[in-house]
């Protein structure tokens, strides 16, 4: 690794890593991320309830035997999937959170690997004894490759939402007058706006733990066999 990358990634833990938390810590005091009543953030589906169909109390029976009558093609009943009002908008308030918040999820995956990279270049061949600061960078490395492997699944968390809202919502617009599954989309959306606050939060915390366990091991870190002895905060 040149010496300039190295350097890179040290200023990126000393430097960049607490104005990070810092801009993130700002963001999550907003009013986007500070809702008191959940149902600011409801969507209108944009799919109206169609008039129930009168029948005729004295019509006959249908049973399956009628299947093959000319009779069914007098029969209506509610269309469903007819969306007359045209197409059901994504839920914005939610999309407008998706915004500001996956810059800051990838951001941390490309940091997790400069830092990875980093540590990995550092750690020294094996030898008989005087390890202990190669442990040091092991249980850092760990650390790191951690918080890769969960900012790159809060990814999958936000597309996880949006096929689940749109399963439901063919729901609503197959069965329209089940109130039920109009609230499920609410319901729904209610839980992705505290999962994005959440997401948001642990990205923040992720960039604090890494930025303290590297800053306290970091002379152990970059020279694992020195002479003294020192403990892993």
């Amino acid at each position: 690794m040149a010496d300039s990358d190295a350097k890179k990634a040290e200023e990126l833990v000393l430097k960049e890593f607490p104005r990070k938390i810092v801009v993130l810590d700002e963001l999550l005091k907003t009013s986007d991320f500070n809702r008191k009543n959940l149902e600011e953030v409801h969507e209108s589906l944009n799919i109206p309830v169609p008039e129930p169909v009168q029948l005729n109390s004295h019509s006959e029976p249908v049973n399956k035997r009628w299947k093959a009558d000319s009779k069914l093609e007098e029969i209506t009943g509610t269309k469903v999937m007819a969306l007359t009002n045209g197409a059901v908008p994504c839920n914005k308030h939610l999309c407008n959170l998706v915004f500001q918040v996956k810059p800051h999820v990838r951001q941390l995956v490309e940091d997790s690997n400069v830092l990875k990279m980093w540590v990995s270049f550092l750690i020294p061949k094996i030898e008989d004894g005087n390890n202990f600061g190669v442990s040091i960078q092991e249980d850092t490395l760990a650390e790191i490759q951690s918080v890769e492997s969960e900012a790159a699944a809060f990814y999958d968390q936000i597309s996880r939402y949006f096929l689940t809202r749109g399963k439901i919502v063919s729901k609503v617009a197959k069965y329209p007058h089940i109130e039920d599954y109009r609230r499920a989309v609410e319901e729904l959306d209610e839980k992705e706006y505290l999962s994005l606050m959440l997401v948001l939060c642990e990205v923040r915390n992720r960039y604090s733990t890494l930025h303290d366990i590297v800053t306290k091991n970091l002379e152990k870190i970059k020279r694992p066999r020195s002479s003294n002895t020192e403990s892993l905060y």
